[in-house]
C-alpha cells in the first residue's frame, strides 16, 4: 500500500508526503493499532501522523510531532493517490 499525502502548511508552503510500508508499519508499533482497522476507525490525527513520519523519515522535517502540528494548515490525500487503481479492480476484457 502506498499513498502520498498533501500537507500544506499554516505560512502557505506544502510538500507531499509518500506514505509507504516503513510509515505503517512504525504506525502500527507506535499506536499498537493494525491499519486494516482504517476501514472502520480512522482518524484525521492518523493521516497527519503518517504525513509527519514520512516527512520525518526523509529529512523533509526535523520538527517534532507536536511542534509540526502546531505549523499544519491542511493534510489529506493527493488526486493521484484517490485516483489510482488497484490492478484487481481494472476490469478484465472478455473474449
Amino acid at each position: 500500500m502506498l499513498m502520498t499525502l498533501g500537507v500544506k502548511y499554516a505560512d502557505g508552503s506544502a510538500a507531499d508526503a509518500p506514505v509507504s510500508a516503513a510509515d505503517f508499519i512504525r504506525f502500527e508499533e507506535t499506536w499498537n493499532r493494525s491499519i486494516a482497522q482504517f476501514q472502520t476507525e480512522f482518524r484525521f490525527t492518523d493521516l497527519c501522523w503518517l504525513a509527519w513520519h514520512s516527512l520525518s523519515r526523509r529529512k523533509m522535517t526535523s520538527l517534532s510531532w507536536d511542534e509540526w502540528i502546531e505549523t499544519l494548515d491542511e493534510v489529506s490525500p493527493t488526486d493521484d493517490s484517490a485516483d489510482a487503481l488497484v490492478p484487481l479492480e481494472i476490469d478484465q476484457p472478455t473474449g
